[in-house]
């Protein structure tokens, strides 16, 4: 990590979550891999009981009230582990229990925020349909208003936590005839009568973390647990694709930073031709490459985390910014994956080591909260419109007429 940047504080904070991180057993790992385990329920105690939920979030509802910084570096640790539990730890406290504090009653943020940073209750995000997963305002989970109560009926799938949530944050239609942006409400839905949940996927990695489709039937929910009011689902999601995106970058670094070591011990210690394999450009330099990669995700976390808690960088830019973590994150750590067992060679396509496990899970990077190919789309949209709006303005050198015919307009054809 850049320790040369933390302050003391942030050290200590690193070596707290680093702590918890070693305290994780061996065997709940393998388990949930096996699947043996389908929601780790002592691992989000524990974090609770270790104060490492909410790292972000109030101190009055029970978090740590720290940075974005903060909270990145406090993700990569925690990712070490594995990829599951790292998705476990983001979804309750960094993405429901925000929604709740940002959008949220006082009556939710006691009884959804308080217990769930103690790690005494649990939560999930239901977002994805079975008929699609990018086209968010397709949703055809719709509720319907019935006196002071609203009605849900529906289906989300691929929803991590959901063999162990107590509570959902779910995505409905309220208004149908609305624009896009207009029709939909973010509901919190207590597991109550007409929710259930089937842990029913064969999943390539990311295992044992309760992923599973989230049913709703005729399920009554008091207005009151509308997050931004009804039709105001739109701002909670704009708000928390941030969390959600820059916090998959920060914990992926971490659950990627255990392969480029294990390469990096087996190279230094594995002989070919009477040399260590290190030796080997090869070799040597995938490693490196991997080195390079981990460095620049983490400088870029980095740098969009300070954009973040500067409070000073417009929303358009934020989200470019956000959008360029998460890619760019997530697909060097995917490269540095795959590299890591091409150095270790045959052994690591076995169990012997974890990094096919790691390989596995790293793969969901690259689709969840957001495909990379909307992250692209994100990236056009906003660097266009902020190029045009405000850095084309700036007083800066106009390169372009450094040409020896700059003059020829008439060569200059647009149309």
């Amino acid at each position: 990590m850049f320790d040369y940047i933390m302050t003391d504080e942030q050290k200590q904070l690193r070596d707290e979550a680093r702590a918890f991180t070693k305290w994780v057993p061996r065997e709940l790992i393998l388990d949930m891999d096996a699947e043996k385990i389908q929601f780790p329920h002592d691992y989000l105690r524990e974090a609770g009981r270790r104060n490492l939920l909410g790292i972000r979030l109030p101190k009055g509802y029970g978090g740590r009230g720290l940075s974005w910084v903060d909270d990145a570096i406090v993700a990569e640790e925690i990712g070490v582990a594995s990829y599951s539990l790292a998705c476990l730890w983001g979804v309750g406290a960094d993405i429901v229990c925000e929604a709740i504090i940002e959008f949220g009653c006082e009556e939710l943020k006691q009884k959804v925020v308080v217990p769930l940073l103690k790690g005494e209750t649990f939560a999930a995000e239901g977002l994805t349909e079975p008929r699609g997963g990018s086209d968010f305002f397709g949703a055809t989970t719709y509720a319907k208003k019935d006196g002071d109560d609203w009605i849900i009926n529906g289906q989300k799938r691929f929803i991590v936590g959901a063999e162990g949530a107590d509570w959902f944050l779910v995505y409905a239609v309220t208004d149908p005839d609305a624009p896009p942006h207009k029709r939909m409400t973010a509901f919190i839905v207590p597991r109550t009568d007409g929710v259930e949940t089937r842990y029913i996927y064969g999943l390539m990695g990311v295992r044992g973390g309760g992923a599973g489709r989230l049913l709703l039937r005729d399920v009554r929910v008091p207005e009151r647990y509308a997050l931004n009011g009804i039709n105001g689902g739109y701002d909670v999601f704009v708000h928390m694709m941030i969390p959600e995106r820059l916090g998959t970058a920060a914990m992926t670094i971490g659950s990627v930073r255990p392969a480029v070591e294990i390469a990096t011990r087996y190279s230094a210690k594995r002989k070919a031709f009477g040399l260590p394999i290190q030796s080997f450009q090869a070799v040597g330099f995938k490693v490196a490459d991997c080195a390079l990669l981990l460095d620049a995700a983490r400088s870029m976390v980095y740098s969009t985390c300070l954009a973040v808690d500067s409070k000073k960088v417009h929303p358009g830019r934020i989200r470019r910014m956000v959008s360029q973590s998460k890619k760019f994150v997530t697909e060097s750590a995917w490269e540095i994956a795959n590299k890591c067992m091409q150095v270790v060679g045959g052994i690591g396509y076995t169990n012997v080591y974890p990094l096919e496990r790691i390989v596995r899970d790293i793969r969901l990077s690259m689709i969840w909260v957001g495909s990379n190919e909307i992250m692209q789309l994100i990236i056009q949209n906003e660097w266009y419109k902020e190029y045009f709006k405000v850095l084309s303005k700036e007083a800066v050198r106009d390169v372009e007429q450094d040409a020896v015919n700059a003059g020829e307009v008439e060569e200059k054809v647009y149309e």
